[in-house]
């Protein structure tokens, strides 16, 4: 796949409960740099990536109710609606997997579509942190999320100590999405082969802790910005 395509498919997480800001900048260099599709940060840093994101490709996301969705909806909309005031381009939300879990699938739909709605029409990607569902919970709720009128569902946090993305469960996701939702895999995707094997299977997007891992130093120095290129 052609470098500038392959990243546009990719969102750059800087999403570390002690992340710095010095971090954060560096993030947003990286980004303007080489132009990967999203910056996705915690809420307190939705602002400050905006700011420095402005004038480039490079959308802002915002997590909400992040890691364990453990939260009341209305606060989760709140966390959304100050997120797209603070310059958020996009919004990835988990989904409440205690009501998913027990079988409540209108109190799932009713959580989606509370931040749906804050978003003002922003994409809403919604995390189901596949690795602590069945597959029958997974479908269950990539329905809930088609239904609640969500952009995407997403496989994980990358925090679930039972691991991130996997085959499996992306196919899971993409089966019961049939194209009426996109899919975002995310968690532990570490090299340039498993990135593209999961856009092989049909995401649209990529999830991923370090952008700089997927690419060949070729196509490093082929980038307009990159420190080094002239």
């Amino acid at each position: 796949m052609d470098t500038r395509a392959f990243l546009k498919t990719l969102d750059y997480a800087i999403l570390k409960p002690a992340t710095a800001a010095r971090e954060l900048r560096e993030a947003i260099g990286l980004c303007r740099a080489i132009g990967v599709e999203c910056l996705c940060v915690r809420g307190r840093d939705v602002a400050a990536a905006a700011a420095g994101l402005a004038g480039c490709d490079t959308l802002t996301a915002a997590v909400v109710g992040f890691p364990h969705a453990n939260t009341d909806r209305a606060i989760k909309a709140s966390e959304a609606l100050h997120a797209t005031r603070d310059g958020a381009g996009e919004i990835d939300m988990v989904a409440d997997l205690s009501a998913l879990r027990d079988g409540q699938d209108q109190t799932v739909i009713d959580d989606i579509q509370a931040v749906v709605d804050a978003s003002g029409g922003r994409p809403v990607k919604v995390i189901l942190e596949t690795a602590l569902l069945t597959d029958a919970e997974i479908r269950r709720g990539v329905s809930c999320a088609i239904a609640a009128g969500a952009a995407f569902v997403k496989t994980s946090t990358g925090f679930a100590p039972q691991g991130g993305a996997t085959p499996h469960a992306v196919r899971v996701m993409l089966d019961a999405a049939q194209g009426k939702i996109q899919v975002k895999a995310s968690g532990g995707i570490r090299t340039r082969a498993d990135a593209e094997a999961y856009l092989a299977m049909g995401c649209t997007r990529l999830g991923v802790g370090n952008v700089l891992a997927l690419l060949s130093d070729e196509e490093k120095a082929c980038l307009p910005g990159f420190p080094g290129t002239p």
